[in-house]
């Protein structure tokens, strides 16, 4: 057997960006349930609380991992180094929305109460 038809024979294991995979799917869940949130206004005001968690959860989970995948992407000669990017981009889009959504509820709550007080 010559040296070529070793090196063919041989399997070759494809390397992955694994840190890049999991925080897009950690920001494509996230972004799900901002979706979900508009798709199901009931179940919004049902369990509001459980979507803003976990969007907090899957944004802060897709930050790190993103950054770690564009360090991975890089020595692995650019792979899926877009993929972490946009993971990261929308990892903290999601806390954005996150902390509009925690204000937001805050107002209507300081809202009602001084309604509520005015009244009687």
């Amino acid at each position: 057997m010559t040296s070529s038809t070793q090196q063919a024979d041989a399997p070759t294991t494809e390397v992955r960006n694994t840190p890049a995979r999991v925080a897009f799917w950690s920001a494509a869940m996230g972004v799900g349930l901002i979706v979900a949130v508009f798709m199901t206004p009931m179940f919004w005001l049902m369990y509001g609380q459980y979507y803003t968690f976990f969007m907090a959860v899957f944004g802060i989970v897709a930050i790190p991992a993103g950054h770690l995948g564009r360090i991975r992407g890089k020595r692995l000669g650019g792979r899926d180094r877009g993929l972490a990017l946009l993971a990261i981009v929308t990892g903290w889009l999601l806390l954005l929305c996150v902390l509009l959504i925690v204000l937001a509820y805050a107002g209507l709550m300081i809202g009602l109460t001084a309604l509520f007080s005015f009244a009687s």
